[in-house]
């Protein structure tokens, strides 16, 4: 692998990790695109889930306080009973066009969410606990079919987790427990292979770098322009859904 592509996929995780330093979320959805035109998928997928759990993990260590477990339970709960339905039933349909539908909706949630947040004299809309409920198990169904089941989380963390605080580490909680799993079926299944290591050992550093600047911007960061972030970063990843 060349020094330049190293560097560049270095760059890439950097930056979106820097992001999900402040926002607890992002990383994986943000890159990826980027990774797979650098190393192709086989090794962009494992090597960003590995990477994305170093800093959830690390995230979790310095603010497991902030961690409000009965909202991790309730998330758990609802997006675990998805996942074996999304990988059941998603598998039979296509896929292409289940990830603009959320894409869009990811879109519509987050600009809206922007808006209201620039305008806050602007009603906002309480939606009642099942629809949560359901949202959250939605989530689950499309993570167990394209491992992409986040953002629809994250809608919900946005309403039943308003401080910044609670709301990065509970789901950087999440992320720990999915991200385990998913790393653990990688390396039982071969797919960590050398290259994944190697490309691994050379981003650790830019790895390092993004979460310690993202958590330091994060508690530097003002509650309203934190949600202003967080709808942002949800917008984009709906855009980079469509690729």
């Amino acid at each position: 692998m060349e020094l330049w592509i190293i560097l560049l996929f270095g760059i890439v995780v950097f930056m979106t990790h820097f992001l999900e330093g402040i926002t607890g979320f992002g990383c994986t959805v943000l890159a990826l695109p980027f990774a797979i035109m650098l190393v192709g998928i086989k090794t962009a997928v494992p090597t960003l889930v590995f990477l994305a759990l170093l800093l959830a993990l690390y995230i979790v260590i310095i603010d497991q306080k902030q961690i409000i477990w009965k909202e991790f339970f309730r998330i758990v709960t609802f997006v675990g009973a998805g996942v074996p339905v999304g990988i059941f039933l998603f598998s039979y349909l296509p896929e292409g066009v289940l990830k603009k539908i959320l894409a869009l909706f990811m879109i519509f949630v987050s600009a809206r969410g922007l808006y209201v947040s620039c305008k806050p004299h602007t009603k906002k809309i309480n939606l009642p606990a099942p629809i949560m409920n359901v949202i959250l198990f939605i989530g689950g169904c499309i993570h167990g079919a394209f491992s992409s089941g986040g953002p629809l989380v994250v809608i919900y963390a946005t309403k039943a987790l308003p401080n910044k605080n609670n709301f990065r580490a509970t789901l950087c909680m999440l992320w720990v427990s999915l991200n385990t799993v998913i790393v653990a079926q990688n390396m039982i299944r071969g797919v960590m292979t050398f290259a994944v290591w190697k490309l691994l050992l050379f981003t650790l550093p830019f790895l390092i770098a993004g979460a310690i600047l993202g958590n330091w911007a994060h508690h530097r960061i003002k509650d309203i322009y934190f949600t202003q972030i967080v709808y942002g970063v949800l917008f984009i990843s709906g855009f980079f859904m469509f690729f």
